[in-house]
């Protein structure tokens, strides 16, 4: 029996510290991402799509205290792509953070030979 390997989470911004996270936000975060390397597929009310950003894209929800904070992240066949990580403080992705993981996910496809 082969045992299946988990996928790598790529940094391309940032990592999940404390502070400014909570002990317990970091390790809901950790524990999410963990179930995403192990190919579990993730939905609401923890993760959701983020088409606007593109294809493959989504968005972690972790609560902490008086925070709402989002990983945005892609599902690649071979890495879970981490592209930002941001306190969200208003209802609508504000649309600067929508264009810098649009960018950086360009960079790191270029860089990588993806399309």
């Amino acid at each position: 029996m082969t045992k299946a390997v988990d996928k790598p989470l790529v940094w391309l911004h940032t990592e999940i510290k404390t502070p400014p996270l909570s002990r317990g936000a970091r390790i809901e975060a950790g524990v999410l991402l963990r179930r995403l390397q192990r190919g579990e597929s993730l939905s609401l009310p923890h993760s959701r799509a983020m088409p606007s950003i593109g294809s493959r894209c989504h968005e972690l929800r972790i609560l902490d205290r008086n925070d709402a904070w989002r990983i945005v992240y892609r599902l690649d066949s071979d890495a879970i792509v981490i592209v930002e990580v941001f306190s969200k403080k208003s209802q609508k992705t504000p649309r600067t953070v929508i264009e810098r993981c649009r960018d950086r996910l360009k960079r790191y496809d270029e860089v990588v030979g993806k399309r």
